[in-house]
């Protein structure tokens, strides 16, 4: 480990407390210079410590979960988008705070004005910082060992976060192993792609010797492992994986939450329901609601809604049909609908009937999922929970994710289950409606 790699953690810590502390004294000038001495009764010192604390621990709360305070992770560009939703939530969010505060509707142009500054601090700060980063941490020069299948795709994706690696000899598996061990000590680390059995060991052990890093591209099994339980027996280590799916408390507390989430939400969104219908109705004059057969937890049987965004009668004979870029099936309406994911809020009735859940792995039809099974049986596993109206393949996979990977995020998903993780897909899932750059799941993976 390079000494300059020994302190990244805590260049990232004081790099993300200077952007906090300059967000944090931007909002108590303006909660003192317009808001604090307006309210009907004006807090003396500790009121108003305790509203710009609430201020900084929910924007440090926001910038976590959209990974905003995560160095060299992210893109820059995903970075400001992150940073950018942040912090506007947090400042609606407390807008409404400080009105129920004040006990009448403040004025607005004030938070207006600091989210504007708000978003030129972020942007100087996140330059600034890149630079910085760029500097400290060059590209990790890596070698990639690969197997059987040729590991072009994932060097592809490597390849495009040039900032953080340099792929810069590939080697197979197949060749001596002291030469491939040899080959890794030129390098910072190594890739490892599709190797399997006793070799895989060896070169992790080799690597974990030399103090290289390594990256692993895991296996379903290895997804398995990751979500066991470390327990004891006497004195030998063991690792249990339950492959149960959901625990009671996890599954109540999920459905709860479900309840909750969706009945929210089809309050909130039910005037915007009111003119898709009224939109639909006028654009063709055909159904306002799409049914289709999908299935949920343990290969069950549902119909899933939505609003209808293509002609009726899309599919011949019943037969599935991919939906591709400017598919002459799509309507003028359901272009917008699909563009802007509402044909997909009819399924908040999905959550509320216990069909589906907020966050879960997506559903797919009968036939798509006995076709994926001939390929790869273990597609089944993801059938442990139940199908999600977004999830974890959603806000992390791109318009070339393959279907393998997906499953493999739905694993990590199920395995890793949490309300906090629910939160934070959700939250992300807002991101990628406000920004979805290139990960078009509407056009690209969806059916009619």
């Amino acid at each position: 480990m390079s000494k300059r790699e020994q302190y990244k953690r805590i260049i990232s810590f004081f790099s993300s407390c200077v952007l906090l502390v300059a967000l944090a004294a931007d909002f108590v000038y303006i909660w003192y210079e317009y808001y604090s001495d307006v309210i009907v009764l004006p807090f003396y010192r500790r009121g108003n410590w305790v509203v710009i604390a609430i201020y900084m621990v929910l924007t440090f709360i926001f910038f976590k979960a959209y990974g905003g305070l995560t160095m060299g992770y992210l893109k820059r560009s995903d970075m400001m988008y992150s940073q950018f939703i942040s912090i506007t939530a947090v400042n609606i969010i407390t807008y409404f705070q400080i009105s129920v505060i004040g006990r009448e509707f403040m004025r607005v142009m004030p938070m207006v004005i600091m989210t504007a500054t708000d978003f030129v601090l972020i942007a100087v700060w996140i330059l600034t910082n890149n630079k910085i980063y760029m500097r400290l941490y060059p590209p990790r020069k890596l070698i990639i060992v690969y197997g059987s299948r040729v590991a072009e795709t994932l060097t592809s994706k490597m390849s495009r976060r040039e900032d953080k690696y340099m792929i810069c000899e590939s080697i197979n598996i197949h060749e001596d192993i002291d030469r491939i061990k040899t080959e890794i000590m030129k390098y910072e680390g190594a890739v490892i792609c599709d190797i399997s059995g006793q070799i895989r060991n060896d070169i992790i052990k080799f690597c974990f010797e030399k103090s290289k890093r390594v990256y692993i591209s895991p296996k379903i099994s290895d997804i398995i492992i990751r979500g066991g339980s470390d327990i004891n027996l006497f004195d030998s280590p063991l690792i249990l994986c339950r492959n149960s799916g959901l625990s009671f408390e996890q599954r109540l507390f999920k459905r709860i939450f479900d309840i909750v989430l969706s009945l929210i939400s089809l309050v909130i969104l039910s005037p915007i329901m009111l003119l898709v219908a009224i939109a639909i109705k006028i654009d063709d004059g055909g159904s306002i609601f799409y049914k289709q057969k999908r299935l949920t937890i343990n290969a069950k049987e549902f119909y899933v809604y939505k609003f209808r965004s293509m002609i009726e009668n899309a599919e011949e004979a019943g037969k599935p049909k991919l939906a591709t870029d400017n598919d002459n099936r799509i309507t003028r309406v359901g272009k917008f609908l699909r563009k802007c994911r509402l044909d997909e809020v009819p399924q908040f009735i999905n959550i509320l009937k216990g069909d589906m859940s907020m966050v879960g792995p997506r559903p797919e039809r009968p036939e798509l999922t006995e076709k994926y099974d001939q390929d790869m049986p273990e597609f089944q596993f993801r059938l442990k929970v139940k199908a999600g109206l977004t999830g974890y393949a959603q806000v992390t996979g791109v318009y070339d994710t393959t279907p393998y990977d997906k499953l493999k995020m739905d694993l990590m998903y199920i395995e890793r289950y949490s309300i906090a993780l629910d939160m934070r897909i959700i939250l992300m899932t807002l991101k990628t409606i406000i920004f979805p750059g290139k990960s078009n799941e509407k056009q690209k993976n969806d059916l009619s």
